[in-house]
């Protein structure tokens, strides 16, 4: 399996990945606190996601994964394929606001690295479908502060939010536990 990672980073170049050291936090991130429903918005070409498709196949749970570029969500299958995470990971293409709006489910872990820009709106439409002790994680608070300045204020005064950041590689990450409350 970390063949094929290395792989990917090395033969599947101008992919917005994260580095293997935030690979491996997110993957003992899912298995410390036993993910069972985890969602990924922003796929690429699936390497994130097959970091936290090997934690959630020790967890027993599932990954939804949204991307919107056919191409990237093409690649993405074959590489959760040739991994044999296939089974444990849906991809949804299409927009992620749209897709967000339709979703029903509710997810322990939510990962957020797409469009920096709709990081607030992700934000809206993922925290109701948190429950308490849920994670929402958010990559890149450290590599693209300015365009996430609007995000990163409305997180660290959430009333519903406890937020600490991490720095595994360049692109950091804000990690959330959702509190119970309003």
């Amino acid at each position: 399996m970390l063949t094929h990672l290395a792989g990917m980073r090395r033969d599947q170049r101008g992919m917005m990945n994260v580095v293997p050291d935030e690979g491996r936090y997110l993957h003992d991130l899912i298995l410390k606190h036993e993910v069972r429903n985890a969602l990924e918005v922003g796929t690429s070409n699936g390497y994130s996601g097959i970091w936290m498709g090997l934690a959630l196949r020790e967890t027993g749970g599932k990954l939804t994964t949204l991307e919107i570029h056919r191409g990237r969500a093409r690649l993405a299958q074959e590489n959760f394929r040739r991994t044999g995470l296939d089974s444990r990971i849906t991809l949804i293409l299409g927009d992620a606001i749209e897709t967000l709006s339709r979703l029903r489910d509710a997810f322990d872990f939510v990962f957020i690295d797409a469009a920096k820009n709709e990081y607030v709106r992700y934000l809206e439409l993922v925290l109701s479908r948190v429950p308490p002790g849920g994670l929402i994680v958010a990559h890149n608070v450290d590599s693209h502060t300015d365009q996430l300045r609007e995000f990163l204020a409305r997180v660290e005064n959430h009333p519903q939010l406890e937020t600490t950041l991490q720095n595994y590689g360049p692109g950091g990450f804000s990690v959330r536990i959702k509190r119970d409350g309003p």
